[in-house]
């Protein structure tokens, strides 16, 4: 199986199952001398797991991180970081059920046809499980671009959207509530919503927006290799995502030009910033912002016909420990998605300077 690396200079490569013994990581190209936080990793850790709130999934892992090489006294070596995440609470019974049959929107049916074999217990490399070695790597990024400020929040579950611009929010409000909604309001509104999703057996989408300040002028190139290009695939290759947007977005379409055009300031800064802080495939300095789509999560507590591999369709319902909505749970994920981004077009620039 190809595809399992992420990067240009800063690399990440991840491994492992759902229900294997441990996911892992191994990050490649990063500078030698940074002394780690390893509480502020750890910390990241906890965003993302399982188990944290009645309105996520109730598969309890702790997600500590054990480090293998490339790191000596604190600090990086320069050479390869290995990790590895124990897994601890794993259920396979729980998927038994689904040994010969497909869920539908699951990767199942594709991953059978393509590699004659799969691992049907959580998904195995499909799950979103796979995510945590991700946040391994964003917290590491984030601790090479400490300067860069980058903030992700929940914007809309379902139907409910916050109706503040990002500038109107207070970021440190983020993780007082289990949605990681910044507006209160609407936090309460959203967490309802999933609450009442839940007691259906059914789930519900949502989007997260995120917003990096701090962004140092000349990241990117300006044609296959443009910053927003690269975020863009970044947060496209989350599990459940199905859409990406930066700045004024698909919003932006509706407008004249005299309407979207980002007047200067004197000292190159603009008046207004339907750019997203990237002009021409390379950051200018002002706020990057985008939001990405997620869909509900595939697996329903509750009846749904399948396929099965003897080409019959069935009726068969859910089993097992499933968030009824993925977003909360995501926003870490976005987050170190896109300081490895930055991180690795900043190394790529004072190499390049």
């Amino acid at each position: 199986m190809a595809g399992n690396t992420f990067g240009k200079l800063l690399k990440l490569t991840t491994f492992g199952e759902s229900h294997g013994e441990a996911l892992g990581g191994i990050i490649d190209g990063c500078p030698a001398g940074i002394h780690l936080d390893f509480d502020f990793i750890q910390a990241e850790m906890q965003r993302r797991k399982p188990g944290q709130s009645s309105i996520v999934t109730q598969r309890k892992e702790e997600d500590e991180v054990q480090f293998l090489s490339g790191i000596f006294e604190g600090k990086t070596t320069g050479t390869p970081i290995g990790f590895i995440i124990p897994n601890t609470n794993q259920k396979s019974d729980d998927y038994s059920h689904i040994k010969d049959s497909y869920r539908p929107s699951h990767a199942d049916y594709v991953y059978e046809q393509k590699y004659g074999i799969r691992d049907y217990r959580g998904g195995g490399r499909s799950s979103a499980r796979e995510t945590a070695s991700r946040v391994v790597g964003g917290a590491i990024a984030k601790q090479i671009i400490a300067e860069i400020k980058i903030n992700a929040f929940v914007s809309s579950v379902g139907e409910i959207f916050i109706d503040k611009p990002y500038q109107d929010l207070d970021f440190s409000k983020i993780e007082s509530n289990s949605v990681r909604c910044p507006d209160l309001a609407t936090a309460e509104k959203m967490e309802n919503h999933i609450k009442e999703i839940k007691k259906q057996g059914d789930t519900v989408g949502g989007t997260i927006t995120c917003v990096i300040q701090n962004v140092p002028i000349g990241l990117g190139e300006p044609v296959f290799d443009k910053l927003h290009a690269e975020l863009g695939k970044a947060m496209l290759s989350i599990n459940a995502v199905k859409g990406f947007e930066f700045g004024s977005g698909f919003c932006g379409a509706k407008m004249k030009g005299s309407e979207h055009n980002d007047s200067y300031n004197t000292d190159g800064t603009t008046k207004s910033n339907l750019s997203g802080g990237i002009q021409g495939g390379i950051s200018n300095g002002m706020d990057i912002y985008f939001r990405v789509a997620f869909k509900p999560v595939a697996t329903l507590i509750q009846k749904q016909e399948v396929l099965t591999n003897q080409g019959d369709i069935i009726e068969q319902q859910g089993k097992g420990r499933h968030d009824p909505c993925v977003v909360p749970r995501a926003v870490p994920i976005v987050e170190a998605m896109a300081a490895l981004v930055i991180a690795d077009y900043f190394l790529l620039n004072k190499m390049y300077s």
